[in-house]
Order: structure tokens, then C-alpha cells, then sequence
């Protein structure tokens, strides 16, 4: 199940009608022997945080988003054994920033969807970079305030591709690895290692940004599972022209060309981590 922010303007007072429209759903769920496993975010913020300081883009969402996820802690812990922090991190970020078929939106024109504003240049890497910031701090907290007594566990979602090189040359797979980086490593590797990986720091440069050693040690370990979504497969040839492009984007820093999708069956699943 998913919980939106709990509040009358994204944050400040909670407003008593959405925590008990929760409060009787996770009720309903466990008296009919459902174990409920909560998603706090499934892509869209509260407008009015979006107004404010554009959401993902700034650092200020992971105080926001801490508080409340502190909230939800607080008054749903008690019945809910497991926590997804973000519902398909990667794809928010690249959708929702990069290229604007996700709220909210954002991304540079022109564009075939209804951008208003944005940077897919430098906003997806600033989403993501929050989204990681923001997940780690609301796991610190819950496992130092609430997890001993409540027994739950806390993890992330990611979207995945199965990633197969159009042709056996060493260029494809090598272009096919770069793309598992850009996609899963983007955000397993800071969970796992604490940081992006090498090729992304290459490739990106400047405009990724970067952990400082305190934060690379919150966000790393940050997880006790991860949640993975697939629904899709693609064929992955190498693009090495697009990174001579003067303004790149998400795609073209991975430098490859998505060939044609094998259509796949969907399913959720959440791994445990050791």
C-alpha cells in the first residue's frame, strides 16, 4: 500500500483525517490477515513542497521527508512490518526529471511531453542524489528510534531492465555493463559501497554530485532489503557519438542506443539483504 504525505501543505501539523484513513486501512488489512508493507513515496510530492523548493531537486525535501517518514513510524509501525522508502527510485528520477513522463514533470524543451521547467542535464542526478540522502535518513531513524521495538524492516525500490547486447562484440557489452551502472549501480552501488559508480563519475562529471564521507556512511548499509520491479527487456548497442553532444542528458551520458524491447512479464520482489 502507499501513504501520501500526511499533512494539510506537505509538512507542519498533521492533519488528523489522513492519519485516520490510514490508521482504518491498515486495520481492515491486518484483521483480514494481510500483512500491509507501506510505500512512503510513489513519485508525486505535495504541491505545495513543490512550490516551495522544487521537490527532488533540493536538499531541503530529506528534513521534510524525514519528518515524515518519522510520522508514519510513529503512528502505523505498530502493524507494519516493512517499509519501502521510494517506489522505483530510478524511474522517478529519470521520468519525473529527466524526461518528463513522471511528476513533476520537469525536464528541458523542447520535449514531447509537457515540460513547464527543468534541467535533464543536471536534475535527475540532483533528484536521485536526494532520494538516496533522504531514504538513509529516514532509515537511520527508524532503526535507531523505532526498529528494535517494532521489528520491521526498511528498504528502496528500484525499477529494472533486463539488458541484453545487441551483438557479442566487446563494444555492447561493455555499452550494456554502462547501462546497468547508469540504472541499478546508480543507486545500489551509493547503498552498497557508498558511492556512484566509476563509469557515471566519468561519463557525468561535474554534474553528478557528490557524497561527502559523512553522508556516503549514512546511505551506505542503509537498506535490509531491496525491492526490484521489472517489466521489460532490451537490446543495448553502444553510442559513443552522443557523448560529443553539447548539452547531454541522462541518455546520452550512457552513450549507448536502446535498440528494441522484448515485452516480459511484470512482477514485484522484494531481497532481503544480508
Amino acid at each position: 500500500m502507499r501513504i501520501d504525505f500526511p499533512y494539510h501543505d506537505g509538512k507542519g501539523p498533521v492533519n488528523p483525517k489522513g492519519l485516520q484513513y490510514y490508521n482504518n486501512l491498515i486495520n481492515e488489512l491486518t484483521s483480514q490477515g494481510i500483512q500491509p508493507h507501506v510505500t512512503l513515496h510513489h513519485w508525486d510530492l505535495p504541491q505545495a513542497l513543490e512550490d516551495e523548493y522544487e521537490g527532488w531537486v533540493s536538499r531541503r525535501i530529506v528534513k521534510d521527508f524525514t519528518a515524515y517518514a518519522d510520522v508514519c513510524f510513529k503512528e502505523f509501525g505498530d502493524r507494519v512490518k516493512y517499509w519501502t522508502t521510494v517506489n522505483e527510485a530510478n524511474g522517478g528520477a529519470q521520468g519525473g526529471y529527466g524526461f518528463g513522463f513522471l511528476p513533476p514533470q520537469r525536464c528541458t524543451l523542447p520535449s514531447i511531453y509537457n515540460c513547464s521547467k527543468g534541467n535533464s542535464s543536471t536534475e535527475p542526478y540532483f533528484a536521485a542524489h536526494h532520494m538516496l540522502l533522504a531514504h538513509a535518513s529516514a532509515s537511520r531513524l527508524y532503526r535507531k528510534k523505532y526498529q528494535v521495538k517494532q521489528q520491521g524492516l526498511i528498504g528502496l525500490n528500484l525499477l529494472v531492465f533486463g539488458l541484453i547486447p545487441l551483438t557479442n562484440t566487446s563494444e555492447d557489452i561493455i555499452a550494456t555493463q554502462r547501462t546497468q551502472d547508469f540504472n541499478i549501480g546508480w543507486f545500489l552501488n551509493p547503498l552498497i559501497f557508498g558511492k556512484y559508480p566509476s563509469t557515471m563519475e566519468k561519463n557525468v562529471g561535474s554534474r553528478l554530485p557528490i557524497f561527502t564521507s559523512r553522508e556516503s556512511n549514512l546511505v551506505k548499509g542503509s537498506i535490509d532489503f531491496l525491492g526490484v520491479n521489472f517489466y521489460s527487456s532490451f537490446y543495448i548497442k553502444n553510442n559513443p557519438g552522443s557523448l560529443k553532444k553539447k548539452n547531454r542528458d541522462y541518455i546520452a551520458d550512457m552513450a549507448v542506443e536502446v535498440k528494441r524491447m522484448i515485452i516480459s512479464l511484470s512482477f514485484t520482489a522484494p531481497i532481503l539483504i544480508a
